[in-house]
């Protein structure tokens, strides 16, 4: 870039003297539209668990998940997502709870869509929380395997759109997935369920905080999920993995996790022509509540800070488990 003026003709000061100078020029902006709020939910009548893991969260019942979609609603955010806590006598090695049109997530869905119609609904498409193993995909012997798990995966799709869930969003990191469950929508009418695909899955530390929220952590053992989730050093192929998907019929790309990775998160907006969200995950967001908590920081403008941070870096939307707080401050509100 070459340069634009000397000093003192230019004085970059000048842009921020005042709050509207600074108003005027900003480059980046954090409104409600850009919030997802990811939301647990469970077993139950007028359960509202706290989630120790992510505080500020909680595990809820069908009823009280309507309630929060409401207010989420009444607040300016335009989708939730949803995600399941299982009872573990409903897993198994095959995850096939995952793909029951009467499962809880499915229940959940038709809840929240009957009472609040105009929130959009995005649910994960994978098994992790219907297995015993912790694991998104289907073993034979030592090794998820890819095709036999595609096809549980579009089952799966199958009932949460049917179900009323807007936005599919395969989170398993499977080959072929994306085009597999584009096919079967269309297939069976279901042709504006969007799909969103989490493309850029790394397999990360900083999922610990959620997988304690859904009861899968301790499921999960030593191996993780290095086979199939990304590489934390590799961004290139996120690129490729992005470019598959969205080949395959993806309406919206995910970057996960993201604080750590906006150098990729910047680089697939760069390269691919479809919104491409991104994921606080449960650890990021534990980070900055720890560290406030701890009185290293304001928690408030920490967290709208990072969030600028996604939107700098090309996030047309972000999940964020403090969506609620934020869309709450932004609206002027305690």
């Amino acid at each position: 870039m070459t340069a634009t003026g000397t000093f003192p003709a230019t004085r970059m000061r000048r842009l921020r003297a005042a709050t509207w100078r600074r108003r005027l020029v900003r480059e980046s902006v954090v409104t409600t539209d850009d919030l997802v709020y990811p939301l647990f939910v469970v077993e139950g009548t007028n359960v509202r668990d706290p989630i120790a893991a992510l505080p500020g969260n909680a595990r809820l019942s069908i009823d009280q998940a309507v309630k929060t979609a409401q207010e989420a609603y009444d607040l300016g955010i335009p989708a939730l997502a949803l995600f399941p806590v299982v009872d573990a006598k409903l897993k198994d090695e095959h995850g096939k709870e995952a793909f029951n049109p009467n499962n809880l997530l499915c229940r959940a869905v038709s809840a929240v869509k009957k009472a609040v119609p105009d929130i959009g609904l995005i649910c994960d498409v994978a098994l992790d929380p219907y297995t015993v193993h912790g694991h998104d995909g289907i073993f034979d012997g030592d090794d998820v395997v890819n095709d036999a798990t595609v096809e549980v995966l579009v089952k799966q799709a199958l009932v949460l759109a049917e179900a009323g869930c807007d936005v599919v969003a395969p989170s398993d990191m499977m080959d072929g997935r994306i085009a597999a469950i584009r096919t079967a929508l269309e297939a069976r009418g279901l042709v504006n369920t969007m799909i969103l695909s989490y493309a850029v899955k790394y397999a990360s530390a900083f999922y610990g905080p959620f997988r304690d929220a859904v009861g899968s952590r301790s499921n999960l053992g030593p191996k993780g999920k290095h086979t199939y989730q990304m590489d934390a050093a590799n961004t290139a192929e996120a690129l490729r993995e992005a470019a598959i998907d969205v080949a395959e019929g993806a309406d919206m790309i995910m970057v996960k996790p993201g604080m750590p990775y906006l150098d990729v998160l910047a680089a697939v907006k760069n390269n691919i022509n479809v919104p491409v969200l991104a994921y606080q995950v449960s650890g990021e967001y534990n980070m900055i509540v720890g560290a406030a908590t701890a009185g290293a920081f304001d928690r408030t403008a920490a967290i709208h800070e990072s969030l600028l941070a996604f939107k700098r870096a090309g996030a047309a939307a972000v999940f964020t488990y403090a969506a609620m707080d934020v869309a709450r401050a932004l609206r002027g509100q305690k």
